[in-house]
């Protein structure tokens, strides 16, 4: 690969590559995210290219494997391009057929074309997938377009001018300006100002700097920085070299868990790729900026989210907080100043300078700016990740998005923020979401986990689930985090198990607001949020629990009991037969009877009956 010394270079590349002929032919893409491979995706890029070298036809079609497209339930994804048909879940079987009349003859195949699940209509095009045409995709524009592992391709879509342009025509003061202009805010939860970090880096004595991207995705259900590195790497990189250059860093680090194995991989590639190209190394672009980065794979703990355990597990120790100050932007990794920013937040970076502060922040609302991706999951139609510009309602992602509650159940809360987030109740739909609203209600933005439930959701098990996991996670370095949560867990599983008392809940409260002012770090003096929200919000759901020994959600299988209405009962049998203790007696065509003693409470009965005859109580 040739190397690019100049500006003039870059731009002479650029138009070299805009003008070559395969980007005339029409181009199949398939998303070659974690959630695509995971169904099917490798057996289905191979079937495509072994029809097209059966038939002899790379000179007309061009193959593609893009990263997430974002819309994961329905992989494997292909579309096709410049059309932009949309097939969703495509198999090996499909293959023939979408080279033939898609990718020869420019048709739509109507029984591969994704089927709304609102309206029940068959949409053709990409951008007429609800999912998609009601999002604003910024950071994730690449995503679905471009080959992660080619330069080129990411230099043909303006690669690198960001870059270019920070370096040939704007002092690292000047950058810094135009990123606190444009009021970004850390997309890694805390939603500090980044502009504003960078500064307090540079202005750091000392001539030895680093610059640290967090990419230890912890938060269960959250994948957008994963997606990002897997499918817009190049885009990442130009972000930390814009952020080096701006508070006068040397080195790099990528901290990336382990379990995150196609975004190493794909981040190795693109990181060499930028060596040989002149994009990192000695003299960037011909200019006097030498930068370079290294690659670290973290363990998975949840605590090393958190900046100063991060830096305690760069530099070998077990990843544990620290008290602030000295905040790691006076001193840091190896005790020199350290930048510390996410994924998602480098992500924008290269739009920032390249379009400018008013751009961006034309996007959003005051003191929000930009957009923000959520990893939408739980009881919702359309699970996957999604980019809206700040301010959007939680109604917007949740209804028009994500396409409503399935099985016309009622939308009962959102949780936000992951397990240190808190729940979102129905009345508070219509709130824009930006950081200040959220932390108002109870909630954070955390990371971007959003997870819906519905009214079969019990909000005193979703608050020990919760509780369980930041136990779990906790380094046990403080009091407050490694005991209080342990305690709010205990009397938390007691009220499940129908075992609690009403004082529980007051002790819960006064447990919560002293984890969080006395804890060390953000895990725990977050920890107590999904408890404090959902006793906020659901309160009745804990006296139900304590005072009626009843779970209203039928969750708590200690608070629950199943029976079998012998008015509606069949005598179908179904239920005898996925009966996994024996429990159900009764002959066929006969009303049945579960027999209590036996009975474990699985709900597979519940579950398998067609006539809704068995019942909760």
């Amino acid at each position: 690969m040739s190397r690019i010394d100049s500006l003039q270079e870059l731009d002479v590349r650029r138009q070299r590559l805009s003008q070559r002929k395969e980007n005339a032919l029409r181009t199949i893409t398939l998303c070659g995210g974690t959630g695509c491979i995971a169904l099917g995706l490798p057996q289905v890029y191979t079937a495509f290219e072994h029809e097209i070298q059966q038939r002899s036809i790379g000179d007309k079609i061009r193959l593609k494997r893009t990263g997430c497209h974002g819309f994961c339930e329905q992989g494997p994804v292909v579309v096709v391009l410049p059309e932009r048909f949309f097939y969703p879940g495509v198999q090996v079987d499909d293959v023939p057929a979408i080279i033939e009349q898609t990718a020869l003859q420019g048709k739509v195949i109507d029984d591969l074309c994704y089927t709304d699940p609102v309206s029940g209509c068959k949409v053709a095009y990409e951008h007429d997938v609800p999912f998609y045409n009601l999002q604003e995709r910024l950071v994730f524009r690449h995503n679905g377009e471009l080959d992660p592992t080619d330069l080129d391709d990411y230099i043909v879509r303006d690669g690198y001018r960001a870059l270019a342009k920070a370096l040939c025509e704007m002092s690292p003061e000047e950058v810094i300006e135009q990123v606190k202009l444009s009021e970004l805010r850390g997309r890694g939860g805390a939603g500090f100002p980044t502009g504003l970090k960078w500064e307090l880096c540079r202005q750091s004595p000392g001539d030895d700097k680093y610059l640290i991207c967090n990419a230890d995705e912890g938060d269960p259900g959250a994948f957008m920085d994963r997606s990002l590195l897997e499918g817009s790497p190049h885009a990442i990189i130009e972000g930390i070299l814009v952020a080096a250059y701006a508070i006068g860093a040397r080195k790099g680090i990528i901290y990336v868990r382990a379990e995150y194995p196609l975004a190493v991989r794909n981040v190795n590639i693109t990181l060499q790729q930028a060596r040989e190209a002149g994009l990192l190394g000695a003299n960037i672009l011909g200019s006097q900026f030498s930068f370079d980065i290294s690659v670290h794979e973290g363990a998975g703990a949840f605590v090393c989210g958190e900046e100063t355990a991060l830096v305690a597990s760069l530099e070998g120790m077990r990843g544990m907080p620290r008290p602030r100050p000295p905040f790691p932007t006076q001193s840091g990794y190896k005790g020199k100043p350290t930048n510390i920013n996410n994924v998602e937040t480098f992500a924008n970076i290269p739009l920032i300078i390249l379009n400018g502060q008013q751009w961006y922040r034309a996007i959003g609302t005051k003191g929000n700016r930009g957009t923000k991706i959520f990893a939408l999951a739980g009881k919702v139609r359309n699970t996957g990740l999604v980019e809206v510009p700040m301010g959007t309602t939680l109604r917007q992602i949740i209804f028009d998005i994500g396409g409503g509650i399935p099985g016309d159940h009622e939308f009962k809360a959102a949780q936000m923020g992951g397990p240190s987030g808190g729940c979102v109740p129905a009345q508070y739909l219509d709130l824009p979401i930006d950081y200040d609203s959220l932390k108002e209600i109870g909630a954070i933005m955390g990371s971007g986990g959003l997870i819906v439930m519905d009214e079969a959701t019990c909000m005193v098990d979703v608050a020990r689930f919760f509780t369980d996991f930041v136990q779990e996670e906790s380094c046990g370095k403080c009091t407050p985090c490694r005991v209080g949560t342990r305690r709010m867990l205990e009397i938390l599983t007691a009220i499940t198990r129908g075992e609690g008392r009403l004082a529980d809940i007051d002790r819960l409260e006064q447990l919560g607001e002293m984890i969080k002012q006395t804890s060390l770090c953000g895990l725990g003096q977050t920890a107590p949020n999904p408890v404090l929200s959902t006793i906020r919000y659901f309160r009745p759901e804990y006296e139900a629990h304590i005072h009626d020994d009843k779970c209203p959600a039928g969750v708590c299988q200690e608070l629950i009991t199943y029976r079998i209405d012998p008015e509606v009962c069949t005598g179908c049998h179904l239920c005898v037969r996925n009966c996994p203790q024996n429990a159900i007696a009764g002959e066929p065509k006969q009303p049945h009877e579960i027999i209590t003693d036996r009975c474990v409470k699985c709900g597979i009965c519940h579950d398998v009956c067609k006539f809704g005859a068995v019942v909760i109580e």
